[in-house]
């Protein structure tokens, strides 16, 4: 049984006020968000589909993907979308030191120019987070989490439950996460033109978050 929300609660947002769950739903979007990328075949085909759907989204990279496939990580500048930090290794914030974990999020701030950050699994102390701009190249780092899950990633559900999720609980101004990795492709590939379809059928503006 999975532990985790797929629509996030407002208990959870007033808890968390500091950290970006979901955005203004004045001017109609919604925002996709791809975690753990770039990955040299997988991403390039996620590009492929927004660009069906002249579709923005924000690619949460973990740093050491970036320096593994660069070329990659260029092609999701280059075609207008936006990039933020996931860390360097995909460290789980709240099994990690400190010390360890910012400097963690710092090497991948070497390479990742955003003010943008999301913490792997969700994850993240509180002390942590008040001291990550300390190591981002903003003054000002915004932790930007989610208001839909897909659940792509987690083989317990069918890929027609995970485009139930983001059918069901997109509403304009959600942030939607997906996963552009080997784990969750298997649905990622189902989901994603069809989610897009979906989105666009509902006249959605699907933007990446500036």
């Amino acid at each position: 049984m999975h532990r985790y929300f797929i629509k996030t609660p407002w208990i959870v947002r007033r808890l968390f006020p500091s950290y970006v769950w979901s955005l203004s739903p004045d001017n109609g979007a919604v925002y996709l968000t791809f975690d753990d990328g770039p990955h040299p075949q997988i991403t390039p085909w996620v590009l492929d589909e927004l660009k069906k759907y002249n579709a923005q989204a924000t690619f949460f990279c973990i740093g050491n993907n970036v320096r593994k496939y660069p070329t990659i990580y260029q092609r999701i500048l280059d075609e207008g979308h936006a990039v933020g930090n996931h860390t360097f290794d995909h460290l789980n914030g709240w099994k990690s030191k400190e010390a360890v974990y910012l400097s963690n999020v710092a090497e991948a701030a070497k390479i990742i120019q955003s003010d943008l950050f999301r913490p792997p699994y969700g994850r993240l102390k509180k002390n942590v987070a008040r001291k990550l701009s300390q190591v981002m190249p903003a003054a000002k780092c915004r932790i930007i989490m989610w208001d839909v899950l897909s659940a792509d990633f987690d083989q317990e559900f069918t890929s027609i439950q995970c485009l139930s999720h983001v059918m069901e609980y997109t509403t304009a101004g959600s942030i939607i996460v997906f996963h552009d990795s080997e784990k969750a492709f298997a649905h990622l590939k189902y989901v994603l033109p069809a989610a897009l379809e979906f989105l666009k059928g509902q006249k959605y503006l699907m933007r990446k978050i500036e």
